[in-house]
């Protein structure tokens, strides 16, 4: 008697996912740990973003949480790291 290989709950990647991920990986800090900050991995992303079209509403709700992150935060590299890209984010929404 022969037995089957049970199915995987989650199906494999595909190449493309595989690629996209290595990307991705590419693009966020990745500390030994695996534990990266948000704020690194925050900074990071926007440091590769090109420029693509986003909803002017979108980037104000991100101001006013990223503006109140800076004040109410316990971490100094989190504070700064927010209130630079609220006042980045303020910036393009002035220069829309």
């Amino acid at each position: 008697m022969t037995t089957l290989p049970s199915p995987s709950l989650s199906p494999s990647p595909s190449p493309r996912d595989r690629t996209l991920g290595r990307g991705v990986n590419a693009l966020i800090p990745q500390a030994e740990s695996g534990a990266v900050p948000a704020a690194e991995q925050a900074a990071a992303v926007l440091t590769a973003l090109e420029t693509v079209p986003v909803q002017a509403g979108l980037l104000q709700a991100a101001v006013v949480l990223l503006e109140e992150r800076a004040q109410v935060s316990e971490d100094e590299v989190e504070r700064a790291a927010a209130g630079t890209t609220a006042a980045l984010l303020r910036r393009a929404l002035d220069g829309r």
